[in-house]
């Protein structure tokens, strides 16, 4: 019995002992589960906030900071340390120091916009804010800051557009008055009226050109390529860029060529991509001198995450400057005005194709030397669902529309693209 005793006993404490860890273990859960986390607001003095404000300060976008009578930081967003505004529990901003002092000093809201300088970039770039003081309670002041850096960037852009298409439109617009004027008061003259009539016709072609592109444009930014993907055949978009400027090469005696690996496919919008390719093609022709050749080289490159294929566009034009190179992708931004506006350009082209391959999950890129010529290379990744491994030994080439065999790029091809002349 003695025994029996002895071992309940020993159950009972074993059970007491249990009930008493887990009772302190639920008491630490709560108040962890209580502490701030750190997207939360963050405290810097023992000065208490009114009941629900760290809760309403917690959930608003803006970067949020409570200063106490001393100026010393009560509660600051971590948005607020990411921004710079707080160092060492002050504000390290002296314009929303002193903002914050005189709405403490007469109870009145401020507001004020900013150009600060970035934290940790030596470029002296600003960073845009909004800073509004109001005061809180009897003793606090709430400083909310909004960071306007992207909204001012789009702005400009928006801006730079404007001018830009209305500069653009304006030109042949205004031609289009004046050959009509001139086509009226040479009415007696057949061969005047035919001359003006024929201007008539080149300034309403780049008009309509012009108009579409800006409607490619848009469509291109606002549209979402994934909605009508596709897997589409590489060798059809370069026959189908081939196709559209056949006319043009014709005209200036230019080869136009294309090889490389056959049989491979990107995901995507098809009219987008053959858009894209087409205006490489075609920007590679109007730039080219006469009786020389532009080659287009596709291949798969095998990257970290799965393969993806360049398509090439090399031309033996005039080339490239380093400074232009820069901005090429822009738009209305030409590298000769006066070489562009007598091809027909509209500056357009290459930011449709920059546009293109970044909604496909790519990216383009330029080399040059003046005199030399350029190479524009359009990366997108390989349709995976319809990916054939197999690297074929030949394949169509396809010369001004015409197709013949040529050797297919093997698995250890150089990084570099072959020149036109190289091609077949």
């Amino acid at each position: 019995m003695d025994v029996n005793a002895a071992v309940a006993a020993a159950a009972a404490m074993a059970g007491l002992c249990t009930g008493v860890i887990a009772m302190l273990a639920f008491r630490w859960s709560e108040r962890d589960q209580k502490k701030p986390t750190r997207t939360s607001m963050r405290p810097d003095s023992n000065t208490p906030l009114p009941p629900g404000v760290d809760t309403v300060l917690s959930v608003l976008s803006s970067s949020a900071v409570v200063l106490d009578e001393s100026d010393s930081v009560v509660k600051a967003s971590s948005a607020a340390y990411a921004l710079g505004l707080v160092r060492g529990g002050r504000l390290a901003v002296e314009p929303m120091l002193n903002m914050a002092r005189d709405t403490r000093r007469d109870g009145e809201i401020r507001q004020v916009e900013l150009d600060l300088p970035r934290r940790g970039t030596g470029r002296g770039e600003a960073l845009a804010v909004s800073a509004r003081v109001a005061p809180l309670g009897s003793r606090l002041v709430l400083l909310l800051v909004e960071d306007l850096t992207e909204a001012r960037r789009i702005e400009a852009v928006r801006r730079d557009f404007v001018a830009n298409v209305s500069h653009e439109l304006k030109t042949p617009t205004g031609a289009l008055s004046l050959l009509s004027e001139a086509v009226m008061d040479a009415s007696d003259d057949p061969e005047a009226v035919e001359r003006f009539a024929g201007r008539m016709q080149i300034e309403a072609t780049r008009l309509t050109n012009l108009v579409q592109e800006l409607i490619d444009l848009s469509r291109v930014q606002n549209d979402d390529p994934l909605e009508d993907a596709e897997p589409v055949r590489v060798d059809e978009l370069v026959a189908e860029a081939i196709d559209r400027c056949r006319q043009q090469a014709g005209s200036k005696q230019i080869t136009m060529a294309a090889g490389g690996t056959t049989e491979l496919r990107i995901w995507g919008n098809r009219g987008q991509l053959a858009a894209a390719l087409g205006n490489l093609v075609e920007n590679a022709v109007n730039y080219s001198p006469a009786r020389t050749r532009v080659g287009i080289a596709v291949r798969r490159v095998a990257v970290s995450g799965g393969d993806e294929i360049e398509i090439a566009v090399t031309d033996q034009g005039f080339g490239i400057s380093e400074k232009d190179r820069e901005r090429v992708f822009e738009r209305f931004y030409r590298v000769d005005p006066a070489r562009s506006r007598a091809t027909g350009g509209t500056g357009l082209g290459l930011a449709i194709v920059k546009h293109v391959a970044a909604s496909h999950g790519g990216e383009v890129t330029v080399w040059s030397s003046e005199g030399q010529g350029s190479t524009f290379t359009l990366r997108l990744p390989e349709a995976g669902a319809v990916r054939e491994r197999d690297r074929k030994p030949g394949g169509p080439l396809i010369v001004n529309g015409d197709e013949g065999p040529y050797p297919a790029a093997a698995p250890d091809t150089p990084d570099s693209f072959p020149a036109p002349e190289a091609l077949p």
